[in-house]
């Protein structure tokens, strides 16, 4: 019997489906946009409402970013082959500095600079996570 794809990914030694993801984009998505929109909309920017908007924009920006992580790691396979907890924490990255950087823009301290460096800073961080993992890897006899 062959083997359909979604659920057998782990013995083909590649990562997992882009579609495997999709719902779970789409309600981050979905979440995240519709209430940032609300928030923006309808609310003013006191304590509790600033603290929704970074929470809203953390899901509205992960679930932007994981269809388009795993189409990445689907195209540009890696040994071992990320699991789908390492293709949503790749997708968090992206949503956190997608954060951070509107939190130093609000506070105006942003500037290009801190943004490549933290851009770098994150990317070096997720390279020493997977370079962990590789260390680990023990393929099956």
């Amino acid at each position: 019997m062959q083997p359909s794809g979604c659920e057998n990914f782990m013995e083909t030694n590649s990562s997992p489906p882009v579609r495997l993801f999709l719902p779970a984009a789409l309600t981050l998505a979905i979440l995240g946009w519709g209430s940032l929109s609300y928030l923006v909309i309808f609310t003013s920017p006191t304590g509790g409402t600033r603290w929704l908007f970074f929470f809203a924009a953390m899901l509205g920006i992960t679930g932007l970013a994981l269809p388009l992580v795993a189409f990445l790691n689907r195209r540009f396979p890696s040994v071992p082959a990320p699991t789908p907890p390492v293709i949503v924490r790749q997708a968090i990255w992206f949503g956190l500095y997608g954060l951070t950087l509107a939190w130093l823009r609000i506070s105006r301290i942003l500037t290009p600079s801190m943004a490549l460096l933290l851009g770098i800073g994150l990317v070096i961080i997720e390279w020493l996570l997977r370079l962990r993992e590789k260390s680990l890897w023990n393929p099956e006899p």
